[in-house]
């Protein structure tokens, strides 16, 4: 873990000399992997003796790309001929590859990349998903947004790859072809702050930009926020379904309903929903039900 952080500081220390307008950095491994090789203990021991936590070292990368193992959907391909690294059977390979793809569940930009299509087929998903997510040629969203009966917490926080992050989302003055707006989150009192610009396209498409804030960047924002809404509150869950990222959230306001939101990277994909969750109806074309609505309506609770 040491060295894992030490090489990622030197690295963006390099990068931020480096006379170009973007510079990508790309770690094939990242420190929440670490923690599929652990128990729950031996890795609450290791972030004390790092004076860090999880959500601090999860959290550090803006966007986590995970290449499901060839063990699950491409067997033919999981052999021990063309890797002399591989040690692992494939029921191995498959438990540790979900363990380490649950380790990272809690992020807000987990994309899956199964083996639903042959290997050179992966690798462009995989280069469409970074593409997408870094805005080229613009930074375009799609995700569909599901009114479901109000879920069982317990279940939600039963679930090894499930993890709670509280939001505080405050809106700022903007123009009237853009939302603006700054974000407290985290969790066990690790917290980070982002501001974002959204631009609506249509129904499920938008372009939206987003940037890391320090803490005081944020106090100075909030300054700016719009007094014809109010400061949203909520409990966020994220998770991983069937390859697909789920965010689930309550509001305070709610107790028999909440939103499930579920980003994609294509408008065609279908939506794969856990059984345990009873959905209402979609309501991505509904404006009622944006969080900026939301911030401004009195919701009712259904």
């Amino acid at each position: 873990m040491e060295l894992q952080l030490t090489k990622e500081r030197l690295f963006e220390r390099g990068a931020r000399t480096m006379p170009a307008d973007k510079v990508l950095i790309v770690c094939d491994r990242g420190a929440m992997d670490n923690k599929a090789y652990m128990t729950e203990a031996e890795f609450s021991r290791l972030c004390a003796e790092l004076h860090t936590s999880e959500a601090a070292l999860r959290d550090r990368y803006d966007a986590v790309f995970h290449l499901v193992t060839a063990a699950k959907g491409a067997e033919e391909a999981y052999t021990f001929a063309n890797n002399a690294a591989r040690y692992e059977t494939v029921e191995q390979a498959v438990a540790l590859d979900a363990r380490i793809a649950a380790a990272w569940s809690g992020h807000a930009h987990l994309r899956i990349i199964d083996n639903s299509t042959a290997f050179e087929e992966k690798l462009e998903r995989l280069l469409h998903e970074i593409l997408s997510f870094l805005g080229e040629p613009v930074p375009l969203e799609v995700e569909r947004t599901f009114l479901i009966r109000y879920p069982d917490v317990a279940w939600l926080e039963s679930l090894e790859g499930c993890r709670r992050v509280e939001i505080t989302q405050t809106y700022l003055l903007s123009g009237p072809d853009e939302e603006v707006r700054v974000r407290q989150q985290g969790a066990d009192g690790t917290y980070f702050y982002y501001e974002t610009v959204n631009k609506p396209l249509d129904g499920t498409q938008r372009v939206e930009v987003e940037r890391h804030l320090t803490q005081k960047e944020y106090m100075r924002r909030l300054a700016d926020a719009d007094p014809a809404k109010r400061t949203l509150r909520k409990t966020r869950y994220r998770l991983t379904y069937q390859g697909q990222h789920l965010e689930i959230d309550l509001f305070p306001f709610w107790s028999h309903m909440a939103l499930c939101e579920i980003e994609l990277s294509d408008e065609h994909t279908p939506v794969l929903l856990p059984p345990q969750l009873q959905l209402i109806r979609e309501v991505t074309d509904d404006p009622a039900y944006r969080n900026a609505a939301l911030a401004t309506a009195s919701p009712r609770d259904e």
